[in-house]
């Protein structure tokens, strides 16, 4: 079957944007759609360009026998800016605040379209060329985790507070949580970590830091290592946090029946965190080395 240019454009859109950093070489194209290499070049530099003139993200042409063709998710610091405030003024509302200084957030965090869009900045704004996992505490930080694991093309490993008998053999350690100051549990599966993993931490909310802290712990006692620490929400106080080098999304004051809330700007990098660990080859140069092989 035969396709006209805008069916192919279209169906490389769809299949590269729902694929975040997962390559497809050449001959996947060429052999879907039934068109010569030269013609899927032409239709791939089309998209190239245009993801990057709408600041869609980015699409990377690879080299060697590894090579092909990936989707960087990208997102820029004013469209993060545009989308965080919008989020910043639904948190502001004062009916929100619960009992103990609390918030209601679950009809946020538990959004697809929110939590997809959470993702890509946090894939945007942390260095995950290394790692191995993202790993997060159930379970109000599981749809971001996940989403952020979907953009970062990253298994996503689920910290327990109770033992699960069908999980196997588990590690388990306590940790005082900041939120409370209690001192609580935390497991994991003694399989759900390969030796000297790297791993991205992303939790939702952050106040002192003990959670946090306890996973790192945690990841410790595997062996792994965290290479990058991000959060939706942290708290301005204590200003003195149980963990350093992470980056949050929004800052948070609640103070009695009033609420400050920020998009933390200074997270957010100028150009994407990831490009220096790719090659952005010429698509003919790809070409002709998927030829010679």
């Amino acid at each position: 079957m035969k396709f006209k240019r805008t069916e192919r454009i279209g169906a490389i859109v769809k299949i590269l944007s729902d694929n975040p950093n997962k390559i497809f070489t050449l001959s996947h194209f060429t052999n879907q759609f039934n068109a010569a290499k030269s013609t899927i070049s032409e239709d791939l530099l089309v998209v190239k360009n245009v993801f990057e003139k709408l600041e869609l993200g980015k699409v990377i042409t690879i080299s060697g026998a590894a090579g092909g063709v990936k989707y960087i998710p990208k997102t820029s610091k004013a469209e993060n800016e545009e989308f965080l405030l919008d989020l910043c003024e639904k948190i502001s509302d004062p009916s929100r605040i619960l009992s103990g200084g609390f918030l209601y957030l679950i009809d946020l965090i538990y959004n697809p379209t929110i939590v997809s869009k959470i993702g890509k900045i946090m894939a945007s704004n942390i260095d995950y060329a290394e790692a191995d996992y993202v790993v997060t505490m159930e379970t109000k930080g599981i749809p971001m985790a996940l989403m952020t694991a979907k953009a970062m093309n990253l298994p996503l490993v689920i910290i327990r507070k109770d033992i699960k008998v069908s999980e196997g053999p588990t590690l388990s350690m306590t940790y005082v949580s900041g939120n409370t100051s209690k001192v609580e549990s935390m497991s994991l599966p003694r399989k759900a970590l390969k030796p000297d993993s790297k791993v991205i931490i992303i939790d939702d909310f952050m106040r002192g830091g003990g959670t946090i802290k306890g996973m790192i712990d945690l990841m410790n006692e595997f062996g792994a290592e965290v290479v990058g620490t991000g959060v939706f929400i942290s708290t301005t106080k204590p200003e003195e946090k149980m963990v350093k080098n992470y980056i949050s999304l929004i800052e948070l004051d609640v103070q009695g029946d009033k609420i400050s809330v920020k998009p933390n700007l200074k997270t957010f990098k100028d150009e994407y965190k990831n490009e220096e660990h790719e090659v952005d080859y010429d698509l003919e140069d790809v070409l002709d080395d998927e030829d010679e092989e």
